[in-house]
């Protein structure tokens, strides 16, 4: 796998969440011998709703909520054999999205 990089992009609304899986990537990538590049964090996504309370008049009353969208990239530069099987046996948060790219 010469000349390979794999680009790891996590996603969740936890922070925690997400700062415990980029440890737990970057701790087994080292182990195996590759070199990492990050986390990087992205820009946090915030998405506001805003609710009315009152069902008639009472057009002041409201409630606002956010979702946050948590995201970090990662770098695996020059990944061996046992990088690769490392990360696919590697069993994250239930509530992070990971996608990865071979470049």
């Amino acid at each position: 796998m010469q000349n390979q990089k794999i680009r790891i992009r996590l996603k969740a609304f936890d922070h925690r969440l997400i700062d415990q899986s980029t440890a737990e990537i970057v701790e087994t990538a080292k182990r195996t011998g590759a070199q990492v590049r990050g986390p990087i964090p992205l820009p946090t996504n915030r998405e506001r709703y805003t609710i009315l309370i009152s069902p008639h008049v009472n057009k002041d009353a409201r409630d606002q909520y956010e979702i946050r969208t948590h995201k970090r990239v990662l770098d695996i530069v020059e990944p061996t054999e046992k990088t690769v099987d490392a990360l696919m046996k590697l069993d994250l948060a239930a509530g992070v999205d990971v996608q990865i790219k071979l470049d």
